[in-house]
């Protein structure tokens, strides 16, 4: 089915709302019936790790980006938040070119927070210090933002994003990762979802992060989920699991019980996608899906 078919169909049955700007739209009452159910299903797969689960808002501070490097790896992807912080006179100006359709964008000035990029984000400040023997496990879901403008309709300016995260010693954060890689694969698969995984980079900047892509891609740190719903050529990345290594061990200063620094590994699946990739293999009638799906989704 072609992009534009997609989206028409997805329309059509009120699952999305057009906002009128590229990337973003509004969900309807079956669209978030079946995502809610789908994420209950993940959580559901991994119930017995008894990870800890917090949540945070869709903004963070905008120092978490500097600490992580995320402007000389993602710039093309930050959507910082600001506001207006002038007098009267400043003010009339900003709601006089508001009313003649004139740009304003540059009568206001960046605040502290930016727009969260990715749901783990604002855990691992959080973590800062000595870990357990143990390690962590911790689960969130949160809304994200990239600004990656499409008319194409999985790839969304904002979305939600279910994570389990692990941070622990290498071998702790490793293992886990290869768990993951095997359980996600199959907990889609269960879903009746032609699923493979692959090993993947991120989209980094530039020419340099050419390099970086390779590189990530050699140390095979990165797994993606993939799923044909716009193209059986190429598949839609419904998730991913990653090895962090020391990457945000080191940024925040958490240490493992005999003072290394910790290592860390993230799962995360696009709800919207996932969704998605369900209405597009099965139909767009949730009551019409084969049984086995909806015992998932639908127990008891």
């Amino acid at each position: 089915m072609a992009t534009d078919a997609f989206f028409d169909a997805l329309v059509e049955h009120g699952l999305i709302i057009p906002d009128g700007v590229a990337g973003v739209f509004g969900r309807g009452a079956v669209f978030e019936e079946v995502l809610a159910r789908f994420d209950d299903y993940i959580c559901r797969g991994a119930s017995h790790d008894d990870a800890q689960e917090c949540q945070f808002p869709p903004v963070i501070d905008r120092r978490i980006l500097d600490r992580v490097d995320y402007l000389e790896s993602f710039p093309h992807l930050c959507g910082s938040v600001h506001s207006f912080f002038g007098d009267a006179r400043q003010a009339e100006a900003l709601a006089e070119r508001s009313r003649k359709r004139q740009s304003w964008g540059e009568l206001l000035a960046e605040t502290r927070v930016v727009l969260t990029p990715a749901a783990c984000y604002p855990l691992y400040p959080t973590l800062a210090g000595t870990l357990p023997a143990s390690g962590r496990l911790v689960k969130l879901v949160g809304w994200v933002y990239r600004h990656e403008p499409s008319d194409e309709p999985t790839r969304m300016q904002s979305f939600r994003v279910r994570e389990f995260i692990r941070v622990g010693t290498p071998e702790q954060a490793l293992t886990w990762r290869d768990m993951w890689r095997v359980r996600g694969e199959a907990l889609l698969a269960d879903l009746a979802l032609p699923t493979t995984s692959d090993v993947a980079s991120d989209p980094f900047f530039g020419r340099g992060g050419k390099f970086m892509a390779a590189s990530q891609r050699e140390q095979k740190a990165k797994f993606e989920f993939l799923i044909p719903v716009i193209s059986r050529e190429q598949p839609t990345a419904v998730g991913s699991v990653n090895l962090h290594m020391d990457h945000f061990g080191g940024a925040f200063a958490i240490r493992t019980e005999d003072g290394a620094v910790a290592h860390s590994a993230c799962v995360g699946f696009g709800l919207e996608r996932c969704v998605m990739a369900l209405f597009r293999c099965h139909g767009f009638r949730p009551d019409e899906w084969p049984a086995g799906v909806r015992r998932r989704l639908w127990p008891g």
